[in-house]
């Protein structure tokens, strides 16, 4: 497998976990998805958001937009390491815009080759720099993409384990490479 393969396969499985925990969401009731945690992004909601935005905000990096941010966010008037709303009305809206951005994100990574993965990214930051321009390889930005993912949802995971969510989702990656073997 060479690097571009290998980088579709995790972007494959973050994608796959998405789909996974917004269905273990979506039985929650506005009140458990909104729920204060003293972990991750505060709350289900905060956390789902923040990782929506977080997948937006890098690929339109990636495609060269160097002061990405999540369309009805105002740059310059969030807070700390927080990407805002977005404007993002509720859940249904949220998975629907979602499944729009899974699908940029394959058009995207289908055009993935060796030497494009060396190419520097720049982007100015909206969390920590804040207002910086940072130039970062383009493959280091879609593992951290990635492994921004994991983390947060393990996060998201156990809030909705503490919210009384009736069903927990298995995340983890060799579950995907199983159910792709059969």
């Amino acid at each position: 497998m060479n690097a571009p393969e290998l980088i579709r396969l995790m972007h494959r499985h973050r994608a796959w976990v998405t789909a996974r925990l917004l269905n273990a969401v979506r039985p929650l009731t506005e009140e458990q998805l909104r729920q204060p945690f003293a972990i991750g992004q505060g709350s289900v909601w905060q956390s789902l958001l923040h990782l929506y935005a977080a997948e937006y905000v890098w690929l339109d990096a990636l495609k060269g937009d160097e002061h990405a941010t999540l369309p009805g966010d105002i740059p310059g008037r969030l807070p700390g390491n927080q990407l805002g709303e977005g404007g993002i009305k509720g859940f249904p809206e949220l998975e629907q815009k979602w499944g729009v951005l899974d699908k940029r994100w394959d058009d995207y990574l289908s055009g993935l080759t060796e030497t494009s993965l060396d190419e520097t990214v720049f982007k100015v930051s909206t969390s920590s720099g804040h207002g910086l321009r940072f130039g970062t390889k383009r493959a280091e930005i879609l593992v951290h993409v990635c492994t921004h993912a994991q983390y947060t949802v393990a996060q998201t995971v156990n809030m909705i384990r503490q919210a009384g969510g009736a069903s927990l989702p298995d995340v983890m990656m060799i579950t995907l490479a199983r159910l792709g073997a059969n």
